[in-house]
């Protein structure tokens, strides 16, 4: 079978192998994912039925079983209404990158640094935050830096506008939460440090991201604030932090799935909310004119904004409400097919953390008990496949790279790269959809023109860019371009893999042996008539001008 890796795509999930399916534990109820199957279980069991007794003496034993039953239901349930109520920062979640490990006294205030995470609720870096401010009475501030991809062509209206669009809500939200809510243009490694130390700010917290260029603003925020100020990151991005679920390169999905799923009844629990912070701020923020900030950036706008996907937290909870109502229960059985609806279609939100994956999973789990294989399917791709990204990007700094592919597929590549290709085009052409084959063109088109591509045509496309170009090198780097340039949800970690997974063979295998692939795994346009009826597909998607 195949195994997708285009992991919560706009358009549709990771694949897996069936014979997996029995590792991914089933849980029915978040109580029963927390470890309290038992109380739920022993408060809805009736009580067991006895024969009346006509004696005084056996009515008042059935009283007291009565009231000891009645004792007991009542300390369940408050035990399980606290654990489920009362949640509490797990200290895992965070990692110092100061040398201190306090609030230095007669700090100003806290400062979140919002760099992947887009959102108030839900956000564990943003709950750490405040949680510092109120221990030390100080004032709470967001402070976001706008620093636009050095590539001018990855500077699209379309990613820039739906980050701006969810920004904007999140101003809004601070506003009436008494939070300072301040956007700077330009990297965070020139403008933070000068602004947390004119200010006198006490401390520092950061969200979590893998990838090379937020890696390198961490370093150089690191090195430009005060020595003596406490500087703090937390993963608000995944459900098991990223240094947690474990500490090296894992292989592939096998091998990181026992050690997430074990780690889950810890870290997948409720989330407290950011409520309104008590500390007014001396030095408030500039408001934004969010209309001006849009117009007067220099972005590629032929990439435009798409309309089936509001930016926002609160479009992406209607997103996930719609999935929970009507996709969910069609996920096992149709996610697989690009013709049909039964995905989630929430990967632009998760990837600018407009949504929390927490507490998607949460939503699920709780309310899809009547599709239990499809809850089994949405999370092992939510989570174990997600976070596999993440961890790939974090371990390997090759990770956009065929020297960051396995062994055995660096030199299967090497080996095939002189192979005669049936086909070969250029950038432009495969930009332009401009090939051969109608079903590779419609998913092209799909893409350029509504940010999103199913994630069994993620596969198809990128395999076949493989096929079709020089050398593994320019198609890896053809294929990360066209999906960093155009899918909503590019410039991500689950891009990245997806583009290894497809041309370097990232957490697979080695197959049988052909031309061009090598060992890599192969797709045709005849296996694609076996899954789904493409000539549908074709005909939705058709370049207009063809």
């Amino acid at each position: 079978m195949h195994r997708s890796w285009w992991l919560l795509s706009a358009s549709s999930h990771i694949w897996k192998c069936a014979t997996h399916d029995s590792q991914i534990p089933h849980y029915y109820t978040l109580n029963k994912l927390l470890g309290l199957s038992g109380v739920n279980h022993r408060i809805n069991m009736p009580a067991k039925k006895r024969k009346p007794s006509s004696t005084e003496r056996g009515c008042a034993k059935k009283q007291k079983l009565r009231e000891a039953k009645e004792s007991t239901r009542k300390e369940e349930v408050e035990v399980a209404e606290q654990q489920n109520q009362d949640p509490k920062f797990n200290k895992k979640r965070m990692r110092f990158l100061s040398q201190t490990q306090k609030i230095k006294q007669g700090s100003e205030g806290v400062v979140y640094w919002m760099n992947r995470d887009y959102r108030v609720q839900d956000n564990w870096a943003l709950i750490h935050a405040q949680q510092l401010a109120l221990e030390e009475n100080l004032p709470l501030h967001i402070c976001v830096c706008l620093a636009l991809p050095l590539d001018s062509k990855l500077a699209t209206i379309r990613h820039v506008g739906f980050m701006l669009r969810g920004l904007e809500e999140v101003a809004t939200e601070c506003n009436t939460l008494g939070i300072q809510f301040h956007l700077l243009q330009g990297s965070a490694g020139e403008l933070l440090p000068s602004f947390v130390a004119d200010r006198n700010f006490g401390a520092v917290v950061t969200d979590f991201s893998p990838l090379r260029i937020p890696l390198q603003w961490l370093e150089e925020v690191k090195k430009g604030i005060p020595s003596d100020m406490l500087f703090t990151q937390v993963d608000a991005h995944n459900v098991v932090p990223c240094w947690v679920a474990s500490d090296k390169l894992e292989y592939a999905a096998r091998t990181i799935r026992t050690k997430i799923t074990k780690l889950l009844p810890e870290f997948l629990t409720e989330m407290p909310a950011v409520g309104n912070h008590p500390h007014p701020a001396a030095l408030t923020a500039k408001p934004v004119d969010w209309a001006e900030l849009k117009s007067s950036l220099e972005l590629d706008r032929k990439v435009e904004e798409v309309d089936w996907a509001k930016p926002g937290t609160a479009a992406g909870m209607a997103m996930l409400e719609s999935f929970i109502d009507q996709r969910l229960k069609n996920f096992a059985t149709l996610r697989n097919d690009p013709n049909s609806s039964a995905v989630s279609q929430l990967s632009p939100w998760i990837r600018f953390g407009h949504v929390s994956a927490q507490r998607v999973a949460l939503l699920v789990r709780s309310r899809g008990k009547r599709s239990s294989e499809s809850v089994s399917s949405f999370i092992e791709e939510l989570l174990v496949r997600r976070e596999l990204t993440d961890n790939f990007c974090f371990y390997n700094s090759n990770y956009d790279s065929i020297k960051g592919a396995s062994n055995w597929a660096q030199k299967t590549l090497r080996e095939h790269a002189k192979d005669p290709r049936p086909y070969v085009y250029t950038r432009e052409q495969l930009e332009n959809a401009q090939t051969h084959d109608a079903l590779w063109n419609a998913a092209q088109y799909q893409m350029v023109a509504e940010g999103k591509m199913h994630g069994f045509m993620r596969m198809y496309w990128a395999k076949k860019i493989l096929e079709w170009t020089s050398s593994p090198e320019e198609a890896l780097s053809i294929a990360i371009y066209l999906n960093d340039r155009y899918e909503l949800d590019g410039q991500d970690p689950n891009g990245f893999v997806g583009c290894m997974w497809s041309i370097c063979g990232i957490h697979d295998q080695g197959w049988m042996e052909r031309p061009v692939f090598g060992k890599i795994r192969y797709m045709n346009y005849k296996g694609c008539t076996r899954k789904f009826q493409v000539a549908q597909f074709e005909r939705k998607y058709r370049p207009k001008d063809v």
